[in-house]
């Protein structure tokens, strides 16, 4: 393994599958250790022991980024199972489209619930720890960088018709990006988003059929994209296709490695060459 984030704990939600798992399995090839985190306790655990068994450190925190009490126990989870915590990865989402004449309070409560308020009480849990190690560190003369990453989308940055709900709150994370990259530069924390274009994951895969859904807290909620409308999504992406998942988590892994201690508030899109 490589060692440029050995001794590092990062916890990284939402990471049992797609897109989380690969940012996960990539941080964990390079050194860093991990907490686990989804909704389906198989799902979480089989990405555990993915990385164990590859020589790395992992445990698993299973629950739903929006209960009150997950925050807490996710951050104390890494404390007490590694004794530090270094990364954050706010990736943990999904959507549930509506144009906004038929969109209800339920679904624009639950969206900016999961993408808005989580992370931010991820933070708020993580923050009593942060500016104590920073200041120990200072303190001992040790220079330390820690690392936030926020997940945003394409939608959160131009907006998507359909999606008033899930662009709003894209749009959300990147302001609590950039204003925490003002609160928490002095404790040498980086605070920046990753705004992802069309990647193929099991949301945006060509939808099977009208029982395509995921449940989220009891709700069936559609997922997937019609085979036509993918393929015109495709033609507007400058390189031609769709990201892979292991690509996303490329991009959020340029912002948890050492060369970027220098860059925060800022929010890159990962979106094959679309603006």
């Amino acid at each position: 393994m490589s060692s440029k984030l050995e001794g590092k704990v990062a916890i990284v939600s939402g990471s049992g599958r797609g897109i989380g798992r690969e940012i996960a399995l990539k941080l964990a090839a390079d050194g860093a250790a991990l907490v686990i985190n989804d909704l389906d306790a198989a799902v979480a655990e089989s990405v555990t022991q993915e990385i164990v068994a590859a020589g790395g450190r992992a445990t698993t925190c299973v629950g739903n980024v929006t209960a009150p009490e997950f925050a807490a126990r996710f951050v104390d989870t890494a404390l007490s199972t590694f004794g530090r915590l270094d990364i954050i990865v706010n990736n943990a989402g999904y959507t549930w489209d509506n144009v906004i004449q038929k969109m209800s309070d339920e679904q624009w409560d639950a969206i900016m619930d999961v993408h808005v308020t989580a992370p931010f009480r991820i933070l708020r849990a993580a923050s009593e720890y942060f500016r104590r190690a920073a200041k120990e560190e200072a303190e001992q003369g040790h220079e330390v960088f820690r690392k936030v990453v926020n997940i945003s989308s394409v939608s959160g940055v131009m907006g998507n018709a359909g999606q008033a709900n899930y662009s709003a709150a894209k749009s959300a994370i990147n302001g609590l990006t950039k204003a925490l990259a003002k609160e928490w530069g002095r404790y040498k924390i980086n605070v920046n988003s990753v705004a992802f274009g069309l990647i193929k994951t099991r949301l945006t895969e060509a939808a099977t059929g009208d029982d395509a859904t995921i449940n989220i807290s009891g709700q069936e909620i559609k997922v997937g994209v019609n085979q036509q409308l993918m393929k015109n999504l495709e033609t507007m992406i400058p390189m031609g296709r769709a990201g892979t998942p292991a690509e996303a988590a490329g991009a959020v892994y340029l912002f948890c490695i050492p060369e970027s201690n220098y860059i925060s508030g800022q929010i890159v899109i990962c979106g094959g060459g679309r603006p």
